[in-house]
C-alpha cells in the first residue's frame, strides 16, 4: 500500500523560502499525478499545485502562482514543493495526495487515494 510522508515545513519569516517533500513508500509514484493541498486553522483543505506522473504537466492556485515550483524526481519517489516569497497567508499544514490518474484531476479531496499526514508551516516575523 502506497504510503506518504511529507517533510520540510518550519517557521520561516516572511519572504523566505522552503522546501517540501513527499516521500512515499510501498508502490511507485511514477504512474501518479501529486497534488499538494494545504489547511490553514478553521479554512477548508485548498489545491495548491498538481503534477503530473511523468512530470511534463503542472499546476498552481492563483494564490501561489509565480511563488511555488513543484517537481518530482521518480527515481527516488518523492516530489517536491519549492515555496519562495512566502507570506503570513501561507501559513497551513501541507499535505501531498497521490491520484490514481497520470494526468492531475481537479482540486478535490475524492480525486485523490492516498494522503500524507503533512507538515506544518509558518510564516511569520
Amino acid at each position: 500500500q502506497l504510503q506518504l510522508v511529507e517533510s520540510g515545513g518550519g517557521l520561516v519569516q516572511p519572504g523566505g523560502s522552503l522546501r517540501l517533500s513527499c516521500a512515499a513508500s510501498g508502490l511507485t509514484l511514477s504512474s501518479s499525478a501529486i497534488a499538494w493541498f494545504r489547511q490553514a486553522p478553521g479554512k477548508e483543505r485548498e489545491g495548491v499545485s498538481c503534477i503530473s506522473a511523468s512530470g511534463s504537466d503542472s499546476n498552481y492556485a492563483d494564490p501561489v502562482k509565480g511563488r511555488f515550483t513543484i517537481s518530482r524526481d521518480n527515481a527516488k519517489n518523492t516530489v517536491y514543493l519549492s515555496m519562495n516569497s512566502l507570506k503570513p497567508d501561507d501559513t497551513a499544514r501541507y499535505y501531498c495526495a497521490a491520484s490514481n490518474d497520470h494526468y492531475c484531476p481537479p482540486y478535490v479531496m475524492y480525486a485523490y487515494d492516498n494522503w500524507g499526514q503533512g507538515t506544518q508551516v509558518i510564516v511569520s516575523s
